[in-house]
Order: C-alpha cells, then structure tokens, then sequence
C-alpha cells in the first residue's frame, strides 16, 4: 500500500534564500571547535520550540522561533555552548547546544517547496535501486530519520515506513557522504 504523507512546511525566515535544489557540499572539516567535534555537520532540533538567536547567548534577540522536533540543522560554528546553525532555507543564527541532537535527520527535497503549489511526492523504495518497488509516497519537506547513506542511497524512515531515498533528494546529509 501506497500511502502519502503531508509535510508541515517550514515558515520563511526573512531575508532567507530557498535552497539551490542541489545536495549540500561540505567544506573542509574542521576540528578545533568548541565541542571537538569537525565542522560543517548535521544535527536536528530536540525540542518543538527553539529560539535561533542573532548571536550566542540569551542577551542576543530571537530572531526565528522553529517549532519542529527533528528537524535538521547544519552547525556551522560554535562558541562555548552555542551552536552557529544553518537552516535548510539558508537561514542562520546560534542555538544552545543543549537543543539539538547528533540524531540524523534529513528534510525531502525543501528546495521544492513553493508557495501556493502542491508539493512534489517521492517514493520511498525497498531497495537502493530507482526501480525498486516504492513502500511509500512521501511529499516534499517531510523528516525523515537517516539510518545510514552509501554516498548515494540512504536507508531512512518516515512514520512507520523504513526503505531508500536517493541521498540527492535528501537535506540533512552532504553530497557523497557516508553514515553508518
């Protein structure tokens, strides 16, 4: 059975641009962070209300509130326990670490959503293979819990569903990246 499953669109953060449609590259990691942990990455909101900041503390004014478990973020900086993120629309500002997961999570192709369009529905296939029967038919900007990417497919699951997604219809994961 083919089942459809609605995606709650993202708000747009003023002044944001859309993504480019293409898988993110990662620039060279680096590893002399806060954390110890290389930048760029991935990680995910673990709360349904978090506040992105214009800079890395409380004093700093609120400038988006995200209202979304599970959704991805790229950490871009960091400074004590603050995380310098980048959304999926390219917005970015600082989160308390204490918010965000290592849990990987992806959105479906975000940079389809349009304004006033239905979004595009994907498959969600038993196998790593475009010809591989499809388990579900998700819709753009769905989350989508990663399991593990071969740097082409990534083993995902979405509600009760579990199957393969292309890893370029995925942002959450860079382009050529492996997750075990």
């Amino acid at each position: 059975m083919v089942l459809a499953l609605l995606a709650v669109c993202l708000g747009a953060v003023p002044g944001a641009k859309a993504g480019s449609g293409a898988a993110t590259k990662a620039p060279a990691a680096s590893k002399g962070t806060a954390s110890g942990l290389p930048l760029p990455r991935f990680v995910s909101l673990k709360a349904d209300r978090v506040n992105l900041r214009a800079g890395p503390g409380t004093d700093y004014p609120t400038s988006w509130v995200y209202r979304r478990a599970g959704l991805p973020m790229e950490v871009i900086g960091e400074f004590e326990a603050w995380r310098q993120v980048r959304d999926s629309e390219g917005a970015t500002g600082w989160v308390l670490q204490s918010l965000l997961s290592g849990r990987r999570t992806a959105l479906v192709t975000p940079w389809d959503l349009k304004s006033g369009q239905q979004a595009p529905q994907l498959p969600v296939r038993n196998s790593d293979s475009e010809r591989a029967r499809a388990v579900a038919i998700v819709e753009a900007g769905v989350i989508a819990n990663v399991h593990s990417c071969d740097g082409r497919w990534c083993s995902v699951s979405i509600d009760r569903f579990r199957g393969y997604m292309p890893q370029k219809q995925l942002w959450g994961v860079y382009e050529n990246e492996i997750v075990k």
